[in-house]
């Protein structure tokens, strides 16, 4: 109920600004205009908003860790950011820098181009699960289901879990679920 009540509030309170206009606004309706034209062409969602008050998001760890460069660039490329900072809970296994560049040569080159897009963005999605899944949940699975709606297979290697051929070096908790940073790229299986 308190909810509401402020909820009102801060329309009542919005409405009254808006009622309140200056009438000298001619000056000030054509820079308005023309800084509006320049907002609606920046990105837009969660994941383009600051904050600097709240334990990190899942792609804000990603951004601010320096092992993670080519995983952020991807992400920009296929311009998933939002995914990655849905409320969750998520689960995000995270390939570093080096579990990229053990790709084939010129394999993520071809990748972040824009006619990829689409395959960059499923490959993406296939390193996100939903659910806050720490490695002690994963050890007692034997698959997931990714966000790209395919399943990863679990392997449990010296009382570790393994996904996908990838081990987890280590894992981060996050304001909307959990990071495990990994040693490979996931790649999704293909349809035949």
């Amino acid at each position: 109920m308190k909810t509401l009540k402020t909820i009102v509030l801060i329309f009542a309170l919005g409405a009254l600004a808006y009622s309140c206009k200056n009438e000298n606004q001619d000056a000030s309706t054509s820079s308005t205009a023309s800084e509006t034209e320049t907002t609606t062409n920046e990105k837009t969602g969660q994941a383009f908003i600051d904050d600097d008050g709240s334990t990190p998001n899942c792609l804000q760890i990603a951004i601010g860790s320096p092992d993670h460069k080519t995983l952020v660039a991807a992400v920009q490329a296929a311009q998933v950011e939002n995914a990655l900072v849905n409320v969750g809970p998520l689960t995000v296994f995270a390939p570093t820098d080096a579990a990229f560049a053990a790709l084939p040569e010129g394999t993520v080159e071809n990748l972040v181009k824009p006619e990829n897009k689409a395959t960059l963005a499923n490959i993406l999605k296939y390193h996100v699960t939903p659910g806050n899944l720490n490695t002690s949940i994963l050890t007692k699975l034997k698959k997931l289901g990714q966000v790209n709606n395919q399943y990863i297979q679990i392997e449990v290697i010296d009382g570790k879990p393994v996904i996908g051929g990838a081990n987890i070096i280590a894992s981060v908790k996050a304001g909307n679920g959990i990071v495990h940073v990994i040693d490979k790229v996931l790649l999704p299986p293909t349809e035949e």
